[in-house]
């Protein structure tokens, strides 16, 4: 079982399956979520992950041309799952809201050609210039 939460308690997650795929994301929305750096995202099944407490959902449209619909707690303003109006099958959980945070290592990075001069990419995970290919 995986489990985090908010910052301040008020919205709890249980996922109850392996994650599909973890990546660090240097899309321009990303960068506003995470204060100017990549946020890290670990993809699980939607099914698989049971959320307690109430969320405020953020409708965009991301750099793929998706519908996002980006969660966060009314309270502590805690960014906690992203999904996408065209992938309904999956959850995207920040990691940062882990309970244990090392549970988990990124494995690739996306729309790196996005990420400012300054963004320290990984060179030893796959790298993708914009949307990769869905991992499910």
């Amino acid at each position: 079982m995986i489990e985090g939460g908010c910052l301040c308690g008020s919205v709890r997650y249980e996922a109850d399956a392996e994650p599909i795929v973890m990546r660090a994301c240097w899309c321009r929305l990303c960068q506003y979520v995470a204060a100017g750096n990549a946020t890290i995202n670990i993809a699980f099944p939607t099914n698989a992950v049971a959320v307690t407490g109430q969320m405020t959902d953020y409708v965009s449209t991301a750099d793929s041309g998706n519908k996002m619909h980006r969660r966060f707690c009314p309270s502590c303003g805690t960014h906690l799952f992203s999904e996408a109006e065209e992938r309904p099958h999956l959850i995207i959980v920040r990691a940062g809201t882990l309970d244990d945070p090392n549970l988990v290592t990124p494995q690739r990075t996306i729309w790196a050609s996005h990420a400012p001069a300054w963004a320290h990419i990984d060179p030893d995970i796959e790298r993708f210039e914009g949307q990769p290919p869905p991992d499910i």
